[in-house]
């Protein structure tokens, strides 16, 4: 295929086309050597990442192995259909989000470096598809398709099944991700692309409770029972119909397992043909990164961003919070921070309602996760605070640059924690705790934010622009000082609240606990303006220390 045109070049007169010309026949095999050369030249470049790469093969032949032994365990059981079927789904699912998250774990999966090449798409495709069955994830793919169908299959009709249904399945979890590579390879190669692989971990942690608690359910009185409403709807989704589709011919309904291989066979099918679409735009068209483009996406920003302007305070507060919320939309690290934020405190009250034991008071979880976004201010704008400095003369205009990114944070915060409060309420249908939980959170995250700025002065540490760590070589005591040393304080800082919530519940006057919400608000207010006023004079005072210390990394 050419970058240029997909047209074919002509064949010289004395050399015509034939069925099986070596450009076709010798593309899937080159593809092959590439690919393990490419794993072998990887391997060779740190002792840590053959140590890594190995160690992960290791773990995951070891689950695999522990999953084909509990499929086949459930050889027999009546509802093994049931947990077959989902799980394929999952798994398929992980092929799909993986190249979103991990879009640097494989080489291969960006077809633009091959766009110089005179490569058609169709042995191109095949090529491709060949090379992704190497690797880990396909094995593990291949022990959850092979443990399902031992499960299901009973009789030489349903072993003939499952022998396809094993082939389809992995066919189209590699279909799948390939395809979802190929039309956001834009995406992936870009600053959103990697600022998206960053959020994966959330996501790892928001799946990983949805594991948990489906595994809660699992050892329940109903065991694989309760898997059967699922299983009926999941069944008819490729490639679990495949499955589904051993499951049928071990019943002797061979319209239904037909069905099922059809199904699957069709979406193979389309994937292939959505991916050598979009393959062959990819490499024919130009992307948008042309000078027009951009002069347009430059424009689009910045009349955005004027419009934000214009909804914040003017002056230099106004500025400061639009730069703070920048760096919350721009930054990786800073974005990862927001995110893990907003996505556990609302995940904990969840998990803690579907389990049956949840309370109100786990909203606070959201207060004190949103509160901690006030550490270590200075040190989140790493080497750039130098600018900031330049503006800082006197304890006044510290003054105002805490008050700034305070109210950055109080922006985003006192809304969702207020919703996070709510959605609580309404979940575990327990209002009549909604205004002092509602209080208690609003004093949390005003005492927060009273010690996040004192410990921004007084304890700064920097964060690394590269990597994955999140505090310089050396500063580790610093970070734990600081967050432990304020979180504690912070605690102490919301007791007077808490005491008024206790003894209100003690003297039994449970008609005067709607106070602790104003109250508690309040609180919040003046602890989180006396913890400015107190870190501004000593963020004046020690600005060159504190600028030392973040310019470390």
């Amino acid at each position: 295929m050419s970058t240029r045109s997909t047209a074919p070049a002509p064949a010289p007169a004395a050399a015509p086309a034939r069925a099986g010309s070596p450009a076709l026949t010798s593309l899937t095999p080159v593809f092959v050597r590439l690919k393990l050369s490419l794993l072998r030249n990887g391997l060779r470049q740190s002792s840590g990442r053959t140590a890594v790469y190995v160690t992960s093969l290791v773990f995951t032949l070891f689950f695999a192995a522990l999953v084909l032994l509990g499929l086949v365990a459930l050889r027999g059981n009546d509802h093994a259909a049931a947990l077959v079927t989902p799980l394929i789904t999952i798994v398929a699912l992980g092929w799909a989000a993986m190249p979103l998250f991990f879009p640097s774990g494989d080489e291969t999966l960006d077809p633009t470096r091959l766009a110089m090449l005179p490569l058609r798409p169709r042995p191109l495709i095949t090529a491709l598809l060949v090379t992704s069955m190497i690797g880990i994830g396909p094995v593990f793919t291949l022990a959850v398709a092979v443990g399902s169908v031992i499960a299901l299959a009973h009789g030489a009709a349903a072993t003939a099944v499952g022998v396809l249904a094993v082939l389809l399945a992995g066919l189209v979890c590699v279909a799948l991700a390939r395809a979802v590579a190929t039309a956001n390879v834009r995406l992936l190669t870009s600053r959103r692309g990697r600022d998206l692989a960053v959020l994966s971990g959330l996501f790892i942690a928001i799946g990983a409770q949805g594991v948990n608690l489906g595994v809660q359910k699992l050892t329940g009185p109903d065991g694989l029972g309760v898997l059967e409403p699922v299983a009926t709807v999941v069944r008819w989704i490729p490639p679990a119909s495949a499955l589904d589709a051993v499951d049928a011919a071990s019943r002797g309904s061979y319209g239904r397992a037909a069905a099922g291989l059809a199904l699957t066979v069709l979406a193979l099918v389309l994937l292939l043909w959505w991916w050598q679409r979009t393959l062959t735009t990819l490499m024919t068209a130009p992307d948008s990164s042309t000078l027009q483009a951009v002069e347009k996406d430059t424009a689009r920003r910045s009349s955005s961003e004027r419009g934000l302007l214009r909804l914040l305070p003017s002056g230099r507060t106004g500025t400061v919070m639009l730069r703070s919320l920048r760096y919350a939309w721009r930054d990786p690290k800073t974005k990862m921070s927001w995110a893990a934020a907003l996505g556990v405190g609302l995940l904990l009250p969840i998990v803690t309602a579907v389990q049956g034991n949840g309370s109100l008071y786990t909203a606070c979880w959201a207060a004190g996760l949103l509160g901690m976004q006030m550490y270590n201010q200075f040190g989140q704008d790493t080497s750039a605070f130098w600018m900031v400095a330049q503006t800082i003369s006197t304890p006044r205009d510290a003054y105002v640059e805490l008050r700034a990114r305070a109210l950055t944070i109080a922006l985003l915060a006192v809304p969702y924690v207020s919703l996070v409060v709510v959605g609580a309420a309404v979940a575990l249908h327990q209002w009549s705790e909604f205004p002092e939980a509602y209080g208690i959170a609003l004093a949390l995250l005003g005492a927060l934010v009273c010690t996040g700025a004192l410990s921004s002065a007084l304890a700064p540490y920097s964060i690394p622009s590269e990597g994955n760590k999140n505090v310089a070589p050396g500063q580790a005591g610093i970070a734990s000082l600081s967050i432990l040393g304020g979180m504690l304080t912070g605690a102490l800082l919301t007791a007077p609240v808490l005491a008024l919530t206790i003894w209100l519940h003690v003297a039994d006057a449970h008609g005067l606990l709607w106070l602790v919400l104003p109250v508690g608000a309040a609180y919040g207010l003046t602890v989180a303006y006396a913890g400015l006023r107190l870190a501004a004079p000593k963020a004046a005072n020690r600005l060159p220390e504190i600028l030392a210390a973040v310019s470390k990394g």
